[in-house]
């Protein structure tokens, strides 16, 4: 469930290094009608916050693992006519900074509600996506006064909500899914190219920042190697210490996309192995998902669940429309 994760490092600069990177970028920017401020957070680390304006209720939207907030550049616009909306770029991630010690489910859960502080957010609705699950629930389990929801983008696995009844994230992660063909020369090309390729891969397409935070530029706007972010490790020695939240004490929506899609690359395989290993690892995985599904509905019968059979993870984005006529229909309920 999670995608691979890096890092860049920042360091100070000359004019001289700047212009290289801008030649070795394109002079690519960001299209997306977001500003960007950072917010120091655990009293020495930077996140990046991304505001793409909008009044009303505010809306804070919260990357999976691996991610930065540019995931939700297209999706988040979407919402603005409504809302005011802002993402959070988790430590590790991005242009967000890091520090190698506590970090701790609720200490991540605790960064969400630093960045509330600071922008004055009172009691907005908390969206996350994948990982950013067990971040809402630890804000929800720590303050519940201070958020009036939350939306769970296909986010309520077992770091999220775990009773005993559920599927362990864990035994999702180790199964062995069917590995798409890397890129060739002409994919590196430039960063339009590679989105494309990932885009036939996946049959939708990421915003091209969210490369741009995932690999290296080269020169003439080449793509380069994966970034290493140091949030990587954190990610996986978080999930792997296993903080349970058995309660979920507000008003919550979940969304899953159950069965999951591989992809196009996998759909329109003519290959007999790949389709032999995609019936496996779907038939394991969806076992799984039925079963923590089945938890969550019994443990939350009050609250809005959503299954999307065919949606890909990033179900944000394979099923824009849908998601959000739930958030703006699971909002309009709220008190």
């Amino acid at each position: 469930m999670l995608r691979r994760f890096r890092i860049v490092a920042v360091f100070p600069v000359s004019l001289l290094t700047v212009l290289l990177i801008t030649q070795c970028s394109g002079g690519w920017h960001d299209p997306s009608p977001h500003s960007v401020r950072f917010v120091t957070v655990d009293k020495t680390v930077p996140l990046e916050v991304l505001d793409w304006g909008g009044s009303g209720r505010a809306l804070v939207l919260l990357a999976g693992g691996g991610n930065t907030a540019h995931v939700f550049d297209d999706f988040a616009p979407k919402l603005t006519n409504q809302y005011h909306v802002v993402g959070i770029t988790r430590r590790g991630f991005g242009a967000s900074g890091f520090r190698s010690d506590d970090n701790t489910a609720d200490s991540l859960g605790g960064d969400v509600l630093e960045v509330l502080d600071a922008l004055k957010l009172e009691k907005p609705v908390l969206i996350g996506h994948s990982f950013a699950g067990l971040e809402m629930s630890s804000v929800a389990n720590q303050h519940p006064e201070r958020v009036a929801g939350l939306v769970y983008l296909d986010a309520a696995y077992s770091y999220a909500f775990n009773n005993g009844k559920g599927a362990d994230v864990m035994d999702m992660i180790k199964l062995k899914a069917p590995q798409p063909p890397g890129p060739q020369k002409a994919d590196l090309a430039s960063f339009a190219a590679y989105r494309a390729y990932v885009g036939r891969l996946d049959g939708f397409a990421i915003p091209e920042a969210e490369f741009h935070f995932q690999r290296k530029a080269r020169w003439f706007g080449r793509v380069g190697d994966y970034i290493d972010h140091p949030g990587g490790s954190m990610l996986m020695a978080v999930l792997s210490a296993g903080k349970k939240y058995t309660q979920i004490p507000v008003p919550a929506c979940f969304i899953y996309a159950s069965p999951h899609s591989l992809g196009q690359w996998v759909e329109k395989n003519p290959d007999p192995a790949v389709q032999a290993d995609a019936r496996k690892f779907e038939a394991s995985l969806e076992a799984l998902d039925a079963k923590q599904i089945a938890s969550v509905r019994e443990a939350f019968p009050a609250d809005t669940l959503i299954t999307i059979p065919g949606a890909n993870h990033y179900v944000f984005m394979t099923n824009e429309a849908e998601v959000l006529q739930a958030i703006r229909s699971f909002i309009a309920g709220l008190k």
